[in-house]
């Protein structure tokens, strides 16, 4: 099987590493020493995220069960010692002595869990998909990557109290944190997409999307200092894993869409503030061979974990299912350690290959995105962008996400197109600007995208225990489960009524009906007149809704722009019928 490593981290000094398993739902424990996977475990589904506990525990996350997963590390096994219900899509893993800050995507929210109960204590609001974090030196500083409102917030751990947010203007798809040895800055990659026309010189000059790295103060609120990444004709795509030297002497960040490592001297790096980065890479770059260099590493590197020698970083490979050993000074792969044999399953190896194709920043114009840089892990992002699909300028659409792709034809926001294949082949020479794809990636693609499905629903499954009446007996929840379940009961008698009218646009299992309805939004510029029903299925996760992204919550869609009485069945919803119809659609 395929395993898909996504990070890794080292155990028992660095003579062993532990890599969480994306594709396979695993952790495996590898000896660095003979290049041996010693033991391999599961875990629930979507792991992503890894933090050492001590000198041997490893604590994981899985996404898809919203759970943690406890283990210790002996000298050639994994033994699990406790599985812990956070909820709500939990990835990123922040570790001070005995809590855990565990980034829970869906709820926006940070969990601190206390490792001696292995229970969530807390939970505190943070904002828009919060992914990952880096945690001061004391504890009491969380800086929390929030890629669903371009920004990056510093939380109080005591009281969860956002101290101050810095704001990244059409920054997207933050990557790892990396905290400063002084803890005083954090280091993170991200992308940055800007409002202009899909063209070849917009591409080209940076103007439409780009790789940045920045730094952003722990101790007090500051300006943002970033670093643009991107070489002329030769640009950086999907940057994701960082990592510094223990002498902070380099500084290493995974280009995972680009296939490589970029290594930087870290403290002649010219870090710009206010009115900068420029566009395009810094000259000085360029011209210093040492100041900055690129390693090609093949497959999708993501995680990376830096050795006290000051010049080796291993490397998590998610494609090629490896742990790569770069040494940073002879600037090569000095070593590859498979964690496990391919599988033989000619469709499973189809799709795979479709894998490759979907996160492959070379198919698009000079490598400056991917289809993942849109598309974040399948699914959206949070801004409303000219992907040029319709033929149309500065009609800019929101990111639809691929789960379901094949179930919820006819394809893009204007529904003109209903041909799937032709619809990606669209994409990859006028979205992406790149060269056309063979029918036979084209149908690995496809292969891809239908192995895709939307995360559970958190909601949905809060839902599901409050209607079967598990409870703990306490007369205080018995009291909230039974206010929830009558909230939902109405919202959805709401949903369904002739005189709210959702349902007859919204229909079936994807609640689409797959038709063009004109309701009231379309602009002069649109090439076509109307709009393709959207799903609804995972609405409650979207930080921007309808078709250019104008509104940002449920609430605002029903009171502004799709008005039961203006546009449904004419019925005009009081303030609690209205909460009863968002709690419902966020089970969606």
């Amino acid at each position: 099987m395929y395993r898909g490593p996504v990070d890794l981290v080292f155990s028992g000094g660095e003579n062993r590493a532990v890599t969480v398993n994306e594709l396979s739902a695993t952790v495996s424990l590898v000896d660095l020493q003979s290049g041996k996977v010693l033991d391999e475990k599961p875990v629930g589904k979507r792991p992503g995220g890894i933090v050492v506990i001590g000198k041997d525990e490893v604590l994981v996350s899985s996404r898809y069960s919203g759970a943690l997963y406890r283990f210790s590390v002996g000298s050639d096994r994994l033994q699990l010692i406790a599985s812990i219900d956070v909820g709500f899509e939990p990835l990123g893993l922040s570790i001070y002595e005995d809590k855990v800050f565990v980034c829970c995507q869906a709820s926006g929210e940070v969990a601190e869990v206390d490792l001696r109960s292995n229970a969530v204590v807390k939970r505190f609001a943070v904002g828009k998909w919060p992914r990952y974090s880096a945690l001061s030196q004391d504890g009491k500083r969380l800086a929390v990557g929030l890629s669903g409102q371009s920004e990056i917030a510093v939380v109080n751990t005591e009281t969860g109290e956002s101290l101050y947010e810095v704001a990244l203007n059409g920054a997207i798809n933050f990557g790892h944190l990396e905290l400063s040895s002084d803890g005083q800055q954090v280091y993170f990659p991200w992308m940055i997409y800007r409002t202009n026309p899909i063209n070849v010189r917009n591409i080209q000059l940076g103007w439409v999307l780009a790789s940045r790295v920045a730094r952003v103060r722990m101790d007090g609120p500051a300006y943002r200092e970033a670093i643009s990444l991107d070489v002329p004709r030769l640009a950086v795509a999907d940057p994701f894993g960082i990592a510094k030297t223990p002498n902070e002497h380099r500084l290493a960040v995974s280009s995972s869409g680009t296939h490589e490592l970029l290594v930087y001297r870290l403290q002649d790096l010219p870090f710009v503030g206010t009115g900068g980065p420029g566009d395009l890479i810094d000259r000085r770059l360029m011209q210093d061979p040492d100041l900055f260099y690129r390693i090609e590493l093949g497959g999708r590197p993501m995680g990376l974990e830096a050795s006290s020698d000051n010049q080796t970083v291993f490397v998590a490979n998610h494609l090629l299912d490896s742990i790569q050993e770069v040494d940073l000074e002879s600037r090569e792969v000095v070593r590859e350690i498979s964690l496990g044999d391919a599988p033989s399953d000619a469709e499973e190896m189809i799709a795979h290959r479709g894998m490759e194709i979907f996160y492959d920043a070379e198919r698009s114009l000079d490598q400056w995105y991917s289809c993942h840089s849109c598309h974040q892990d399948g699914g959206t992002n949070a801004k409303a962008m000219d992907t040029w699909n319709d033929g149309s300028k500065m009609t800019n659409k929101t990111v639809l996400p691929l789960a379901g792709l094949e179930r919820t034809g006819p394809w893009t926001w204007h529904g003109w197109q209903e041909d799937l294949s032709a619809s990606l082949q669209n994409s990859f020479v006028s979205t992406m600007q790149g060269k056309e794809a063979s029918q036979e990636d084209l149908a690995a693609l496809r292969k891809y995208l239908g192995t895709l499905e939307p995360a559970p629903n958190p909601f949905q499954s809060a839902m599901r225990e409050v209607t079967s009446g598990q409870g703990n007996g306490d007369k205080t929840a018995v009291d909230n489960n039974d206010m929830l379940r009558q909230t939902y009961a109405r919202g959805k008698d709401l949903f369904f009524s002739a005189d709210v009218g959702c349902s007859d646009c919204h229909s079936g299992s994807n609640y689409t009906d797959g038709e063009i309805h004109d309701v009231g939004m379309v602009r002069e510029t649109d090439m076509y007149e109307g709009y393709n029903t959207p799903s609804l299925v995972g609405v409650y996760k979207k930080p921007r809704l309808l078709h250019d992204g104008r509104a940002k919550s449920l609430e605002v869609v029903l009171k502004k722009w799709h008005r039961p009485d203006e546009i449904g069945g004419g019925a005009e919803l009081s303030d609690s019928q209205l909460a009863d119809l968002v709690a419902f659609l966020k089970t969606l």
